[in-house]
């Protein structure tokens, strides 16, 4: 094996450590926007891994699937933290 063969394997431990962790924060939360950040974090990791594997098969077809999930991941966290927005604006008002 080479140093390029260890480092991809580091590389995925800390990546499933990462998700592990950011699914702790998921499910205890305890705000919405917590969950928001763990969830995009998640998905950061995840298009990580995918880098990882596209580097440790030398299939470039990996990199397709990160980008995707980059875009995918980027727009669910715009969405989610305009829902997050509005929600906290309704609150407002309904204490006015």
């Amino acid at each position: 094996m080479t140093l390029l063969d260890y480092a991809v394997l580091l590389g995925f431990a800390l990546v499933i450590l990462g998700v592990a962790l950011a699914s702790i924060r998921l499910i205890k939360g305890p705000t919405l926007a917590d969950r928001i950040v763990a969830l995009d974090m998640m998905t950061v990791q995840l298009v990580a891994f995918a880098g990882l594997s596209a580097l440790q098969s030398r299939n470039a077809a990996f990199l397709d699937v990160a980008v995707v999930l980059a875009l995918v991941g980027f727009l669910a966290t715009v969405c989610l933290a305009r829902y997050l927005e509005r929600r906290n604006a309704i609150n407002r008002e309904e204490q006015e």
